[in-house]
Parts: structure tokens; C-alpha cells; sequence
């Protein structure tokens, strides 16, 4: 008996995405904490971060590595394959990030985004994803 393997979920459309990220910089010499607010549906990061990653800004270049609270995310593999390529997914324990992931790219940068729990009602996650990216946070 032969198995096919299934094909992968498609994409979510970058409309369901639900992401917000900072406009600029912020000014001064004070570097921002927090590039944007992600909200994914749910904790299972295999499921939710092939859509995030396919609507980030181009000019972040590919993400090569992801950087989660292990608390947080369950069931999380050290590799994802994600649209072809391979990401590395690294955990760390730090009891002051549960609630953000980093985006690594090679010779491009680091991107720190806060990530809204999944059973967030939408008002008090809008909420939080303005106040995220606004300037005066």
C-alpha cells in the first residue's frame, strides 16, 4: 500500500492575516521595542506562521529564523518548512517576552512583534495592536 502525501494547507489571504505593524522607526535615539502586532487564530505556530511570513514587508527580506516564548507555543518543531524553504525555530524561556516572536534575517535585521493571545475578543485586540505600533508607546 502506497501513501500520498497530502498537500499543504493553502495560505490564508493576506486580508485574514491579522497584522499591524509600526509605520517608522521611532524617532530619536531610543530604538523601537515592538516592529508591529500579530494575532494568529491559534497557538499552533506550524499552521499560523506561513501566513504571517508571507505578508511581511519584502523590504524585510526572507525570514530565516523565529524566535518564540516556549511556554507559549506548543508543540513546536525546531524547523518549519514554510512556502519552500526552510525556518529555524528557536525557543527561549524568558519570563519578560512570552507575549512577543522575533523575526531573524540574515543581514537585514531583527523584527520583535507582539503577538495578541488567539481568544482575544476583537475590541481589546485592536486595541492592543494600535497601541503596539503607535508612536507614543
Amino acid at each position: 500500500m502506497t501513501s500520498a502525501s497530502s498537500p499543504p494547507p493553502p495560505l490564508p489571504a493576506p486580508s485574514e492575516v491579522r497584522l499591524r505593524l509600526a509605520v517608522q522607526p521611532r524617532l530619536g535615539r531610543t530604538a523601537r521595542r515592538i516592529d508591529g502586532a500579530w494575532w494568529p487564530r491559534s497557538y499552533d505556530l506550524a499552521a499560523e506562521l506561513p501566513g504571517l511570513l508571507a505578508v511581511l514587508p519584502r523590504a524585510w527580506g526572507r525570514v530565516s529564523s523565529v524566535l518564540v516564548h516556549g511556554d507559549t507555543w506548543l508543540a513546536c518543531p525546531d524547523r518549519l518548512d514554510v512556502a519552500g524553504r526552510e525556518v529555524h525555530v528557536g525557543r527561549r524561556d524568558a519570563p519578560t517576552t512570552p507575549d512577543t516572536v522575533c523575526l531573524l534575517t540574515p543581514g537585514r535585521g531583527r523584527w520583535d512583534l507582539l503577538v495578541v493571545p488567539p481568544a482575544t475578543t476583537e475590541a481589546e485586540a485592536v486595541r492592543l495592536m494600535e497601541q503596539a505600533v503607535s508612536q507614543d508607546a
